[in-house]
């Protein structure tokens, strides 16, 4: 055994996805071996449970029953990285800003190494998406990725050189909670980490989705709004589109300004709308400082499959600053 591999070298790889509504659990082949993806490393197994949701010993025990299962069916104990829709403080090792609020202020990993005995690497979701693309997906190859997630919320990740970027706080990538820049965007927005104008309060599904019935005064889901703006019967929702890629193209364009990404994957279900591929690229130009912007804008190769597989890959090449 050693530092980087405590379950021996050709070890499995398990991944665990910790989310609101469900538990996932993946292994990749540490040396070889299973059912090679198009474009992926070899996947061992999959699989996936409901979160026992507000109950934080409830959560621990399901993750060590799926280790544990995994392990048996593998014949082989794995290293062990899990996603979380938050972070750990490097203050005082303890879960900050999970919209799965029951981890919110626990011990999470060092729970979890004692009871898996062996050390756990934990890591936002969103870094792990980005990871993940960086690695053997959509982003393969690039020096330098922003991962972003639109979804319920939004989060991002950065990687450079194939590690994820954590920074000196560990908040490194957490763009959906900074301003929207820029001006002209209505009434100031409360959001729930008691800030104003987060980019999420304008980037999330739900952001767009209550903007949406403000206008219009019905109710439609964030993909319906897509595919009604792209038919082009309903200027409420192709207005509603048409703001919501000019705020994302201002959005990334601070990103780009600062990081400069080859490459930004868009990942979480608002990146199902392949629109904004077309359109955001085109929008954000006027606001990147450079006569010309080659940042690439793609949809993840691994789709709802990333932020698993990137937790995996916390341990091994891949690994970043924990």
């Amino acid at each position: 055994m050693g530092a980087n591999n405590p379950a021996g070298r050709g070890a499995p790889r398990l991944g665990i996805d910790l989310g609101g509504t469900k538990i996932e659990i993946v292994a990749l082949a540490g040396g070889g071996g299973g059912k090679r993806e198009a474009g992926g490393e070899p996947e061992l197994l999959r699989r996936r449970i409901p979160a026992p949701q507000g109950d934080y010993a409830a959560t621990l025990a399901a993750i060590v029953a799926l280790v544990d299962a995994a392990e048996a069916e593998l014949g082989a104990r794995g290293t062990l990285g899990i996603g979380i829709p938050g972070s750990i403080s490097p203050a005082t090792g303890l879960v900050r800003g999970a919209n799965s609020t029951w981890i919110n202020g626990k011990p999470l990993q060092a729970d979890l190494a004692a009871l898996l005995a062996r050390p756990v690497r934990v890591a936002n979701d969103a870094n792990c998406f980005a990871l993940s693309e960086a690695t053997d997906g959509a982003a393969a190859g690039a020096t330098a990725v922003f991962g972003v997630i639109l979804g319920t919320g939004v989060g991002g990740g950065l990687v450079i050189g194939g590690r994820i970027v954590t920074g000196a706080n560990g908040i490194a990538g957490e763009w959906g909670h900074v301003p929207l820049p820029g001006r002209g965007d209505g009434p100031p927005r409360a959001c729930w980490c008691g800030r104003i104008d987060c980019i999420e309060t304008f980037l999330a599904g739900p952001a767009l989705e209550r903007e949406y019935r403000a206008a219009t005064g019905a109710p439609a889901a964030a993909a319906e709004i897509a595919v009604r703006a792209e038919s082009g019967g309903d200027a409420g929702a192709s207005a509603a589109m048409a703001r919501y890629a000019e705020r994302l193209a201002r959005a990334l364009a601070m990103i780009i300004n600062i990081a400069d990404p080859e490459i930004v994957v868009l990942g979480g279900g608002l990146s199902n709308i392949a629109a904004l591929f077309r359109d955001v690229p085109r929008l954000w130009r006027r606001h990147v400082f450079a006569d010309s912007v080659a940042t690439l804008l793609v949809p993840p190769r691994h789709g709802d499959s990333s932020g698993v597989r990137g937790a995996a890959r916390l341990w091994g090449a891949g690994e970043g600053r924990q």
